[in-house]
């Protein structure tokens, strides 16, 4: 079956930029992105995308009208494709067995379901969505109950997309991963993936295994990646301890051709839709196997991301005298990392809420994340006009006007807007109170300039002003 219809189940993150690039690279299938959201499904047909991501609308905009297209009738693009992405929320749950830390898979299911009533011809499932091993089996056993004589494939595509560099991740990716049942039908669909990617991806870039060996390898890919951040971020403690530079010391180590340089950038702590549902959902899979070892280990790695975000905002607090009652506190960077508008398990919400319980005030500016995800991500609504302010937080439109009258102002993001060369700290500094102190949470600022400038500036794992 030459495959000459794609329809994505889900409009987010993963689905709207993947379909993007495929339908941009391969005119000849048309790709249809399908959502129930309908306000979802129109911003993907104006240049106000639902998803930031530097290059995105460019792809968007080549492909759209011609063979990519954004759709709300679900049914009926099922039922007309070749080949279905699912690519949907998996979160992790929040009642029942494994809460906490088992991926939810309703979503997943339902997909399965829907597939299951309303296909009538051959299809190719794609498992896209980040999902525990053997999900598979369960979306094969409810196709397999369908009532109709088609028959189904399934195959395991997990993305390695990283926001805020997405679209480059897309048209040179390090590799995809396509994994399928090793029979004769299994590895025809597997053929008709490979030969998608083959027509931009490198063929020897392209890996492909078993579905249990690909679910399995998105899970540990991210837990490898989130783990390296936590042990460089344990030992920012121990430089801050001794008046080393975390900085120095990661640049030795990444030296060493067996550890490398990449994800030893010390920070307030790793955030995103990925790195800890993932983990957490192997310590489940770890515990469900009888490995409570191995899951104690896993876990240790959240742990380390808690403690250090904890860490920062405790030293903001003690920093100010020990209390920021009352106290304007400037936020820079809601987003978990530059370059998107994303903000799922951003290290921002945590300190934000840690803040809050000390009863400071909240100036946050952030260049993509809208006023209404800021205010639902730490749980509240605003009172005032615009929807932009309550009693405790203030969502202002640019950095200067966040500072001003403030007496700390807090680093979250590392947008190169806020990077020595963009932003006039001495300008900040003129207009907050005094003494000013910055807290840097992603180690971009000149922290020597910023002394001279007369702050008290505080970074990740660097020397203490009495270590100098």
């Amino acid at each position: 079956m030459a495959v000459k219809k794609i329809c994505c189940i889900g409009a987010g993150y993963v689905g709207g930029p993947t379909m993007a690039k495929i339908a941009q690279k391969r005119p000849d299938i048309e790709v249809t992105v399908v959502d129930l959201n309908a306000a979802r499904i129109a911003a993907w047909q104006t240049d106000d995308l639902p998803v930031f991501e530097p290059g995105l609308l460019e792809v968007v905009k080549e492909a759209r009208g011609r063979n990519l297209f954004f759709s709300t009738e679900v049914d009926a693009k099922i039922a007309d494709a070749d080949m279905i992405f699912i690519s949907v929320n998996t979160p992790t749950k929040t009642y029942g067995i494994g809460a906490g830390r088992a991926a939810d898979l309703r979503y997943i299911e339902g997909c399965a379901r829907q597939i299951a009533r309303v296909a009538k011809s051959d299809k190719i499932i794609v498992e896209k969505s980040t999902i525990p091993v053997r999900t598979a089996e369960s979306i094969k056993k409810i196709l397999s109950s369908a009532d109709t004589e088609a028959s189904f494939q399934v195959l395991s595509n997990p993305e390695f997309l990283a926001e805020g560099t997405a679209m480059a991740d897309l048209e040179k990716p390090d590799r995809v991963l396509v994994g399928g049942e090793r029979t004769n039908g299994g590895e025809a669909a597997i053929q008709e993936l490979v030969d998608i990617y083959a027509s931009w991806v490198p063929r020897d870039r392209i890996i492909t295994t078993n579905l249990w060996s690909s679910e399995l390898s998105k899970l540990t890919a991210n837990a490898f990646l989130a783990q390296r951040i936590s042990s460089i971020n344990s030992i920012s403690a121990l430089c801050e301890a001794t008046g080393a530079d975390v900085d120095e010391v990661a640049y030795a180590i990444g030296r060493d051709s067996r550890i490398g340089p990449k994800f030893l950038k010390a920070s307030v702590g790793f955030g995103g839709s990925c790195f800890q549902k993932d983990i957490l959902n192997l310590v489940y899979l770890c515990e469900h196997f009888g490995l409570p070892e191995v899951a104690s280990y896993w876990q240790q790695v959240v742990a380390m991301n808690d403690w250090q975000r904890r860490r920062f905002s405790t030293r903001i607090v003690q920093t100010l005298f020990n209390t920021v009652s009352g106290k304007k506190i400037a936020i820079l960077g809601f987003a978990f990392k530059k370059d998107t508008n994303d903000t799922r398990e951003s290290s921002s919400i945590s300190i934000c809420r840690h803040l809050l319980e000390e009863r400071a005030k909240l100036a946050i500016f952030d260049p993509k994340v809208s006023p209404g995800q800021t205010f639902q991500d730490l749980g509240q609504e605003p009172t005032q006009a615009g929807g932009r302010a309550n009693a405790s937080i203030e969502i202002y439109e640019d950095a200067y006007a966040a500072c001003k009258g403030a007496h700390a102002v807090a680093i979250m993001t590392e947008w190169d807007a806020f990077k020595p060369d963009q932003l006039d700290y001495e300008r900040i500094y003129r207009d907050m109170e005094k003494p000013a102190f910055i807290f840097d949470g992603r180690n971009i600022a000149d922290l020597q300039r910023l002394r001279e400038i007369g702050f008290d500036a505080y970074s990740i794992g660097k020397p203490l002003p009495s270590d100098r």
